[in-house]
């Protein structure tokens, strides 16, 4: 278990690390909170020895976690298989967003992606990191009026994630595990002028291994953001129930 406390702790080291570091900078600026409940399906099925396809689906509410909604997300890709723990991802990704309090109108955003994606089995501890890269098409909006155009950017996401089995030492059938998870997303382009920092999402949490092609995950997670504007963040409190799904469709002979 030696390596699975150092892992953790290196996890939760750099979740708090990208915190001080935002917070260092906002001294004196402005820091609202809220709380959501976010759901999310994630399904891999695996076609031949090199080709599959991804696909993950998200409803998110917020606001006392539960009073309106907040984003659905859909993400669906096509992956290429390098390893058995190693593949590329390329896809697509439609994400609403539901109007904020007190306004009437939902902004629609489309997104390509891609992907690496990778994870390693130890004694005791299973990883997982995957580096995404997003080029995001932002519909313009104004006085809750959709506008004609888009605001593009892009923007990097890194999570690294560990899992720890709470009995034996592998994730295998009926196994309930620890799950701690650090993803930090960096914008770019012309239009990000006071955020390159995005945000950064902390996740702690218990699983459980059902199958060894299906687990579900429930913890806490907090999600600290800069505004656009610079000198605004966000610090949101979310429970996160989130259920992984693989299938290995290939022929057997």
């Amino acid at each position: 278990m030696s390596r699975s406390f150092v892992s953790f702790l290196m996890v939760l080291a750099i979740g708090v690390l990208s915190r001080q570091v935002c917070s260092a900078q906002s001294i004196e600026k402005e820091m609202h909170h809220r709380d959501q409940l976010w759901f999310g399906y994630f399904s891999q099925a695996r076609l031949t020895n090199k080709l599959g396809l991804w696909l993950d689906v998200h409803y998110r509410q917020t606001d006392n976690f539960v009073d309106r909604p907040f984003q659905i997300l859909f993400r669906p890709a096509l992956t290429y298989f390098i390893k058995d723990n190693l593949r590329v991802n390329v896809g697509y990704a439609f994400v609403n967003h539901f109007p904020a309090k007190g306004l009437d109108t939902s902004r629609p955003e489309h997104r390509a992606w891609q992907q690496i994606w990778w994870n390693q089995k130890y004694p005791g501890l299973t990883t997982l990191h995957w580096l995404r890269f997003e080029q995001r098409f932002n519909r313009k909006i104004a006085n809750d009026v959709l506008e004609d155009g888009y605001n593009f950017n892009y923007r990097l996401r890194y999570n690294m994630s560990f899992f720890i089995p709470l009995k034996g030492k592998e994730m295998v059938p009926k196994t309930p595990f620890i799950a701690v998870a650090n993803e930090i997303f960096l914008n770019f382009g012309k239009r990000i002028l006071y955020n390159t920092f995005d945000q950064n999402r902390f996740f702690v949490g218990l699983g459980y291994q059902f199958t060894s092609h299906l687990n579900a995950q429930l913890g806490y997670m907090n999600v600290f953001q800069q505004e656009a504007a610079g000198n605004t963040y966000l610090s949101t409190n979310t429970i996160r129930l989130f259920f992984f799904h693989s299938f290995d469709l290939r022929t057997k002979e």
